[in-house]
């Protein structure tokens, strides 16, 4: 009971946070309407409102972490989280000075292989950051928890980058891994192989090529980050085998961040003006991140904002299994649910885990990442996932 009050005041505390932090963009844009031809190349992140967390090379506390600028167009750029499984006392693999780096020869035959994770951050599309404290601390989290590699995407913010800037970075950052998991098969690793980009650099990312298995990637996806993840499932799905030797095994959308406008749901009447996300601060969100406010008038029949929309998305019954997280006192909820239902309809393995007396981003945001309902979602989400990351012989079969 306590925990859960402390996490609700928590809430509402980021709640405030957040309102301004959308007021005050809404205003600059009002101010300094967007040019014709904006800067393509964006931000990543809000210095003002974002605890950054450093990246370390060498294993801290299980994980070593690296970020990669992957995009020379534009800011996109990813944090890589890998747990110190890889390096176990048997593999007779040390780290090296400087940071951790996979042997070449035959000390590959040692080398484990991890499922990949491609993690999206939360923000309302306008604020957020895979490198801040909090999200930091999340992917670890999910390394340690599922024994996996995580790829954290920093991908550009809105208003500076409206939509589909946010899909297009997820988009970039999936052909990326299919490139990078086509040279770690066909390239061998690292400046061995020859292969080099136009800066004289290896182009082979060499933690994804020693240590990722392309063959169970998992999306996941926090509030408006899980909007960006069933896009890049959609996309996946049309692309189909052209992404080989990339599959997407399932994904995670954690409180997705859907919206409707013309029939508002149970929890968009009563949580009108409580908890963490408010409907004044949706629409906000929601006008900073589309190019033209009129296309917020009708969102149901918006592509970004209703995965429901007929004919626009590839048929849900090819969906990967998809796990949906809701909070009890989420705004949002009841979005989430009909969008789960409606997956399970066509016979795809979609449950839906709620967690009672707690709202939106519960699980992810700031210092509730310490409650115990967060650390419980997290270790549950686990134990579903393991189901399509597991191999037989060498890791837990759920």
């Amino acid at each position: 009971m306590i925990s859960s009050l402390v996490a609700n005041l928590g809430t509402i505390a980021a709640k405030y946070q957040r309102k301004r932090l959308l007021q005050t963009l809404t205003h600059q844009q009002q101010q300094n309407p967007p040019t014709p031809s904006p800067n393509p190349f964006g931000i990543t992140s809000r210095p003002s409102s974002e605890s950054p967390a450093g990246s370390n090379p060498s294993f801290v506390n299980g994980v070593a972490t690296k970020d990669l600028h992957i995009d020379p167009l534009s800011s996109l750029s990813i944090r890589i989280f890998l747990p110190d499984t890889v390096v176990s006392a048997g593999s007779g693999i040390c780290p090296r000075y400087g940071g951790y780096l996979p042997p070449s020869g035959k000390q590959r035959r040692l080398l484990r292989k991890l499922p990949v994770v491609l993690q999206f951050h939360g923000g309302g599309f306008v604020s957020g950051s895979n490198e801040s404290a909090e999200n930091d601390l999340f992917c670890r989290r999910v390394a340690k928890a599922w024994d996996s590699l995580v790829v954290a995407v920093g991908y550009r913010l809105a208003p500076e980058s409206k939509y589909p800037a946010a899909y297009e970075d997820g988009v970039k950052v999936l052909n990326w891994f299919v490139k990078q998991s086509n040279l770690g098969v066909y390239g061998g690793l690292g400046v061995q192989s020859g292969n080099f980009d136009s800066f004289g650099v290896s182009m082979v990312e060499p933690w994804l090529a020693a240590h990722g298995d392309p063959s169970r990637c998992v999306l996941l996806g926090v509030s408006s980050g899980a909007n960006i993840a069933n896009y890049v499932a959609e996309k996946a799905v049309e692309e189909g085998n052209l992404l080989n030797p990339v599959k997407i095994v399932a994904q995670v959308l954690m409180y997705p961040f859907f919206m409707g406008t013309t029939v508002p749901s149970h929890c968009e009447v009563n949580y009108t003006t409580s908890y963490f996300y408010s409907k004044s601060m949706y629409k906000m969100a929601w006008k900073l991140f589309l190019p033209e406010v009129g296309a917020f008038d009708d969102l149901d029949h918006h592509p970004a904002a209703n995965p429901l929309v007929p004919g626009k998305h590839p048929p849900l019954k090819h969906m990967p299994p998809t796990l949906t997280i809701i909070a009890e006192h989420d705004f949002m909820r009841e979005r989430a649910i009909a969008y789960s239902e409606e997956l399970r309809r066509v016979n795809v393995d979609a449950p839906l885990l709620e967690y009672k007396n707690v709202g939106h981003e519960f699980a992810t945001l700031g210092w509730l990442l310490q409650t115990p309902q967060a650390q419980a979602c997290a270790e549950d989400i686990g134990i579903w996932v393991k189901k399509y990351i597991s191999v037989r012989g060498n890791e837990l079969s759920y």
